[in-house]
């Protein structure tokens, strides 16, 4: 009964199980490709980095996609279950180790995209949550823009909350075109979006490193003296200081995903004598598998 209930109230839970993957977050990125053609790379030998990888939808989706010649490198703080055609690496974001690591499975060429889903455990704490969301963003994007060729893409998991203005900014000068998309497979109840960041043109000078974390500063958090407001031709909302310095980018926000599919929100009837099908993949090493082996002793149940 349990299983039934939850496909009838998450019909991307259902597709995914259906469909082989490990988890509903698929749909999102197959939904921001087809609006922004991400996995689109012109490219013989595609070379993607995923990271906050765990349990490993992205992943598979990129080896369902891109070409056999690619190389995909797989990282997350937990073990992975292998996914052919992927590399998988248990290693720290964070930890300067990392990126010589990395570097060696892209054959010491950059990457082409890098793509991170990854999210902290919610508090419930709306503040807090997106303050380590946003760190968490920063810590992918540091080691991003270390692998990233020029003219490559960056693509992760935010939370739209008060100053995420701020956070556009920063990005902004390390890309092109920085866009917030919110796929359809997303639930709209959530302040969860996705940051689309195209064509990476870093500044004069600017030379990133694991060990001294992205110096782009703290912006200020309002319009000084002699500032502006500009529309820019592509509807970005840029304010700025008389010298020029940017303050604030307000994106373009993008809806992804066809109004058919279907709502992540919605209840669906299932068809009768339907029988629901286990995940793909369970969690290969949960935070919370103690807890549950101790409630089961206590005789409190558990699964």
């Amino acid at each position: 009964m349990g299983k039934s209930s939850k496909d009838k109230r998450d019909s991307y839970y259902r597709l995914a199980k259906e469909s082989g993957y490990r988890a509903r977050s698929a749909y999102k990125l197959l939904q921001l490709h087809d609006v922004f053609g991400l996995l689109s790379i012109p490219s013989d030998a595609p070379r993607v980095v995923d990271l906050c990888a765990a349990p490993g939808s992205w992943s598979q989706v990129l080896s369902r996609t891109l070409p056999n010649t690619s190389r995909i490198i797989s990282l997350d703080l937990q073990p992975m279950t292998p996914i052919q055609g992927v590399v998988t690496l248990q290693a720290d974001i964070t930890h300067p180790s990392t990126l010589p690591l990395v570097l060696n499975h892209l054959g010491g060429e950059k990457a082409h995209l890098v793509i991170s889903d990854g999210a902290p455990d919610v508090t419930g704490l709306h503040d807090l949550d997106e303050y380590v969301q946003a760190s968490l963003l920063l810590a992918a994007l540091n080691l991003a823009v270390c692998v990233l060729q020029p003219g490559g893409n960056f693509v992760a998991k935010i939370f739209r909350g008060r100053d995420v203005d701020v956070l556009f900014a920063q990005l902004r000068t390390l890309f092109t075109r920085v866009t917030c998309a919110k796929p359809r497979s997303s639930r709209g109840s959530s302040i969860e979006a996705f940051v689309v960041c195209e064509v990476y043109a870093p500044p004069k000078g600017f030379e990133p490193s694991l060990e001294r974390p992205l110096a782009l500063g703290m912006l200020d958090d309002g319009l000084g003296e002699g500032a502006t407001v500009e529309l820019a031709d592509d509807g970005e909302i840029v304010e700025q200081t008389e010298n020029g310095e940017v303050v604030r980018y307000v994106v373009p926000f993008v809806a992804c995903g066809d109004l058919s599919a279907y709502d992540s929100d919605a209840t669906y009837h299932l068809q009768e004598g339907r029988e629901s099908i286990d995940p793909v993949q369970p969690p290969t090493a949960p935070p919370y598998k103690r807890a549950v082996e101790l409630r089961k002793a206590l005789g409190g149940g558990g699964k």
